[in-house]
């Protein structure tokens, strides 16, 4: 659904647009209780913002440590597929979080892939089919104080591969009954 409404959108208005706004007003996204204050035009750098409510607080009035893992954790993959196209495969694969201190006031947190990154990424994707990619990022408040880090690992793949690599899982599970 949201892909179908992305490509109508895709004819109105910028991309990075309806990502922002996309996420902003998605039920999912909204039930993390962050928001996307800022994505550039390319995707590859965005921005967000979680603030401390009622929604969110902890028994010791801190913010959810599953806020913020959820606040995080469909950027990463959304941008990928946003910057690679639809000829490939992105899925989450893996998070991990470290909680540095609660979190009692308004925290951030930004998305970043490089130019080189990108290259890298599609040059290994090239050779190899597939690829995991790892990245790191913070939580922290406007004097840049860490609440916390979080490591998200990311597959990519060309949907050619991809499919192939499903069906002969499929086969070998076939097989194996």
């Amino acid at each position: 659904m949201y892909r179908i409404a992305t490509n109508f959108l895709k004819r109105f208005l910028k991309t990075s647009t309806i990502y922002k706004y996309g996420f902003n007003w998605s039920p999912m996204y909204k039930r993390s209780t962050a928001k996307l204050i800022q994505v550039s035009d390319n995707l590859q750098y965005v921005k967000i913002k979680l603030k401390p409510s009622w929604k969110n607080r902890n028994y010791a009035g801190s913010i959810f440590g599953g806020s913020m893992l959820s606040a995080t954790d469909p950027i990463y993959m959304i941008q990928l597929i946003q910057i690679l196209g639809d000829d490939f495969v992105v899925w989450d694969k893996a998070a991990s979080i470290k909680y540095k201190r609660p979190a009692k006031e308004t925290i951030y947190a930004e998305f970043v892939f490089l130019d080189e990154e990108i290259k890298k990424i599609k040059n290994e994707i090239n050779l190899k089919n597939e690829v995991n990619i790892t990245k790191k990022l913070t939580l922290k408040n406007a004097e840049n104080t860490v609440f916390a880090e979080i490591e998200k690992t990311i597959y990519a793949a060309t949907k050619t591969y991809y499919k192939e690599k499903l069906k002969q899982r499929k086969q070998q599970q076939n097989t194996a009954q």
